[in-house]
């Protein structure tokens, strides 16, 4: 049954664990957003969900690179360019450049660190989650950080160069090639993430690719009907008609979508309650599907402040009403 807007949520000191936020996430928009929403309440009290069709094997350890950007926004070490470490320097990746082994990923020493003790833990028997988990801990986190399944689902883009891993997509081909297709896998939903599923009765989308970065998310099995259960606020990454960041154009068109914040919610129609689009955006309340309610704000997030910004809205829509 689809909730009624506004939505009174469990409070702050509710039916969550202590945990307010549960958040999907892929690796640019929604942690610039994250790095906002933490603003506001403690680590402790967020949930992300993250998504794991950009996972790649490279150089004997596996790679999560939206798993990561999420968990290092919340250590506050993310770099500026929203991948790796702040300050990381790259001797090891240029080093086996110049023995003729390139590296698909630029990865930096300490983010290396991070994947070589993921990969350890992965060939002892850990699952991905307790490696994330682990991970976290490392940090001190007490944001309870997971990957959207444990299975090994990467995302292949159909293109007019053959089929590829979407990372080979993203950087080996700068994103250059016509798309036909974008097949993310289906993969097994994990009890960690069905609990926090079960705790929350609200769900933030953030404004990252709806169709590489959440869309993975979405195909997890039971995912998309546990979210018709929910009060799920989406950000959409797209203003007029122009993705912020990434291939969502060539994406959303491949799905058949049209390239807009009207193309998202459709894409989100069967389980969206509100669409939160930029101040500057063209779509109007008539254009959505459904009962999806419309919010305009700032949704570009140059800075600490945009991200604040924004995030004060979603924990207005988040707080307990009047």
């Amino acid at each position: 049954m689809r909730m009624t807007y506004p939505f009174i949520l469990e409070k702050l000191t509710g039916t969550s664990g202590g945990r307010t936020l549960l958040l999907l996430s892929g690796g640019t928009g929604s942690p610039k957003l994250l790095r906002g929403l933490l603003s506001y309440c403690s680590d402790a009290q967020v949930t992300v969900i993250a998504n794991t069709g950009d996972d790649i094997w490279i150089s004997g350890n596996l790679v999560c690179p939206d798993l990561d950007t999420v968990i290092y926004t919340a250590a506050g070490i993310v770099s500026e360019r929203w991948w790796g470490i702040n300050g990381d320097t790259f001797c090891t990746h240029e080093r086996l450049a110049s023995l003729g082994h390139k590296e698909a990923l630029i990865i930096g020493e300490l983010d290396r660190a991070t994947h070589i003790f993921r990969s350890d833990l992965l060939r002892r028997g850990a699952t991905l989650t307790n490696a994330t988990l682990a991970i976290c801990a490392s940090f001190e986190l007490s944001a309870r950080v997971l990957p959207m399944t444990d299975d090994f689902v990467p995302t292949t883009i159909v293109t007019d160069n053959g089929e590829m891993h979407i990372q080979d997509f993203l950087v080996k081909y700068q994103q250059a090639p016509s798309v036909s297709q974008v097949r993310p896998r289906a993969g097994k939903m994990t009890k960690e993430v069905e609990t926090a599923l079960e705790e929350h009765r609200s769900v933030v989308i953030g404004p990252s690719n709806p169709i590489s970065s959440i869309g993975p998310i979405l195909n997890v099995n039971g995912m998309r009907q546990v979210l018709k259960d929910r009060f799920v606020i989406a950000v959409s990454p797209i203003v007029r008609g122009e993705p912020i960041s990434g291939p969502a154009r060539k994406f959303m068109e491949s799905c058949g979508l049209p390239v807009s914040s009207l193309g998202v919610a459709e894409f989100y129609s069967d389980f969206l309650d509100v669409l939160i689009v930029d101040h500057r955006d063209d779509t109007s309340q008539s254009d959505l599907p459904g009962d999806i309610e419309l919010l305009r704000t700032d949704t570009i997030m140059y800075g600490i402040e945009q991200s604040k910004k924004l995030a004060t809205e979603i924990v207005r829509l988040l707080a307990p009403q009047s």
